[in-house]
């Protein structure tokens, strides 16, 4: 017999179809609903008489399967002071109340606590009102038995008879599957698969590295191997899926099942994520394909929601850059704690409007000011400060990108020290009390413009802290899915044949998701006393060329084989790997488990070096507002495409200044 076949078995129609009955319909099913309470109680009476009766009976063995004249009287006279206890422990413990249609181990206990409950009241009444003379104690015993296992059984019986009914007559199946662990979420997917009617799809078996697993049955379905069998059963038993329900396995964990999942050549899906699940439930239709984020080495993130509760709920928020990948997603975290406003604030237009309309469908609730703005423009900023009046900014408007940075000196400098500086000072005069500046790795020992801008920048607000307002800055490496991600590069490079490009062989990045890095952000404004530096913990650095080979294999190719990964060299300001924490610098202290403060970061000596940014900005004096921000931080080391680039533009300068003098 085929697995197909085995599965398929033969079916028959339901017994309300074959008899020609019909469910009960919706005039007879009030007059039901009218009388359901007193139709339970006299259900489970009935059924607490027949376990009383029946334990006399099983007494009876002892003479030759005839009850003594004198028990069966003792029988009935002590029958309605049973009935009465069986009443008053099933009430106590909610055993009327139970859906019998969808009976659970909860209301399995529930019958066993209130069949103990009303055998202990019934011994203490023959006790102390009737007293036990002749009376058999085997029966208390035999009672409390019976009548549990006949209570718990009808209502399994009636369970199991909804379940055959609501079953089609045939099911159709095209697809067999394996289902990768035997647990909790497992054994969940594999019920639902099999109440829903229309899937075209059976479970053959479970795959579990739990050793002590294999060969038993789970609901019926056997343990089939463990996940390095992968290969094996999928050829042996012709499967066409393969589904992992293992929502707290680790990214190393689950990149080793979706390794064996593509050498077998089968499809396979996910479960999402703990944190992704809807109050625990399990569906089929959650499940998804393995995504690259599933597979990054890091741990679980949990937030106190109570201090980040207190920081949002209530109050005003403005988000610089709202429109960016950052940005949004702190609109999005915020508007789940139910602030008072949140202020859009990006120039963006095209992204202020999409994410506006995605915030009013999402949460309707929540007050959203978009504004069509730039932190270059003082005098806009405060009269929007004065207009909305914000308790909270999260400063995440900047330019990131690396190369475009090296290329675009002025630009940079302009946005990201002096665009911080202005919007720090307006929140300043204006009165707000939490300041966070979202910094980046590449600030530590920088490489690059793009890094040395967004050090100063964190120089800026610490030089801001006077105790009026609580400056902090939060640092963090590359967010998956951003505009700046090689992820989405790498998926337009896969979905055009190839080639991927990466930089170098040997180069690696901290990686976390655009909604992690989030929740962190708020995590850590929400702790800082002001002043400080916080670090977010990136898990485990990976290797990009490894990330371009996960990313190959997630879209059913083989790296090299069918997409070659070509590598072009480190670009202009790149590092080979990025670092969170200076030589200079030291951790103060913990706390969040995935946070620390930093200590030795020292702001910029007062303001009057900015005076002199800002004249070098306005003359377009790329080399000067390098020089005076190499001097702000020393450990600044300018990339050879750099330094090549200021040295031609002072030459043409200079031949410039020759030519009007001649």
């Amino acid at each position: 017999m085929s697995d197909a076949t085995a599965v398929l078995g033969t079916t028959v129609e339901p017994e309300a179809r074959r008899n020609g009955k019909q469910p009960p319909t919706a005039a007879a099913r009030p007059l039901l609903l009218r009388y359901r309470a007193l139709l339970i109680v006299s259900g489970n009476m009935t059924i607490a008489i027949a376990a009383y009766l029946l334990a006399f009976a099983a007494f009876a063995l002892r003479f030759d399967l005839t009850i003594p004249a004198q028990y069966l009287r003792l029988a009935l006279a002590t029958l309605p002071l049973l009935l009465l206890c069986k009443l008053v422990g099933f009430w106590t413990v909610g055993v009327f109340s139970g859906w019998w249609r969808h009976v659970s181990v909860r209301d399995a206990e529930d019958v066993v606590r209130g069949n103990m409950l009303a055998s202990v009241l019934f011994l203490a009444a023959m006790v102390f009102l009737v007293g036990l003379g002749g009376f058999p104690r085997t029966v208390f015993i035999l009672d409390f038995v019976l009548c549990t296992g006949l209570v718990a059984g009808g209502r399994l019986a009636i369970r199991l008879a909804d379940e055959r009914r609501e079953r089609p007559a045939i099911r159709r199946v095209e697809t067999l599957a394996l289902i990768v662990g035997a647990g909790e979420a497992g054994i969940r997917l594999l019920q639902e698969i099999e109440s829903r009617r229309r899937l075209k799809l059976a479970v053959v078996g479970f795959v579990d590295d739990d050793r002590a697993k294999l060969g038993l049955r789970v609901c019926g379905v056997p343990v089939l191997g463990c996940v390095d069998d992968l290969r094996t059963l999928v050829a042996a038993h012709e499967i066409g899926e393969v589904l992992i329900a293992v929502p707290s396995a680790s990214g190393a964990a689950l990149g080793r099942i979706v390794q064996r999942c593509t050498e077998a050549g089968v499809r396979h899906r996910v479960l999402p994520t703990l944190e992704e699940l809807v109050e625990g439930r399990v569906m089929y239709a959650q499940m998804r394909e393995v995504q690259i984020e599933d597979l990054l080495p890091r741990k679980p993130i949990h937030l106190d929601r109570t201090q980040v509760q207190s920081l949002v709920a209530g109050r005003a928020v403005l988000v610089t850059g709202a429109a960016g990948s950052i940005g949004s997603e702190l609109c999005r975290q915020v508007a789940s704690y139910r602030p008072e406003r949140i202020v859009l604030y990006d120039r963006h237009e095209n992204g202020v409007f999409g994410l506006e309309q995605e915030l009013q469908a999402s949460f309707p609730d929540v007050r959203l000011e978009p504004v069509l703005g730039d932190v270059l423009l003082e005098d806009q900023l405060h009269g929007v400060f004065a207009t909305h009046r914000p308790d909270l900014v999260l400063h995440a408007a900047a330019y990131k990108h690396v190369p475009m940075a090296e290329r675009n000196v002025i630009e940079a400098v302009r946005n990201n020290v002096i665009g911080t500086h202005n919007v720090a000072r307006a929140a300043l005069a204006h009165g707000v009390r939490e300041f966070v500046l979202v910094s980046t790795d590449k600030a530590v020992r920088p490489t690059s413009i793009m890094g040395l801008t967004k050090r100063v920048a964190e120089m800026v607000v610490q030089g801001l802290q006077n105790g009026g307002c609580r400056f902090v800055g939060v640092r963090f490496g590359n967010v998956l899915g951003s505009s700046g991600s090689v992820v989405p590069l790498f998926r337009e490079q896969i979905s055009r044949g190839g080639p991927l490009t990466v930089t170098d062989p040997n180069v690696t990045r901290y990686f976390m998701t655009i909604p992690e890095a989030a929740q962190l952000i708020l995590q850590a404004a929400a702790l800082g006393n002001g002043g400080e530096i916080f670090i977010l913990d990136m898990g485990e650095p990976v290797r990009i060329v490894d990330l371009a080979r996960q990313m190959i294999r997630l879209s059913g190719l083989e790296p090299d084989e069918d997409i070659p990964i070509v590598f072009t060299g480190l670009r202009p300001g790149e590092k080979l790997k990025e670092e969170l924490v200076a030589a200079e610098e030291e951790i103060a202290g913990s706390y969040h488990e995935r946070i620390k403060a930093l200590r030795g970061s020292e702001p910029a000596p007062s303001n009057a070096w900015l005076t002199a940014l800002q004249a070098h900005v306005e003359a377009g004096d790329a080399g000067e507002a390098v020089r005076l921000l190499h001097g702000l931080v020393p450990s600044f080391r300018p990339s050879a495409f750099l330094l090549e680039r200021l040295a031609d533009a002072e030459a043409s300068v200079a031949g410039n200044g020759r030519a009007r003098a001649g």
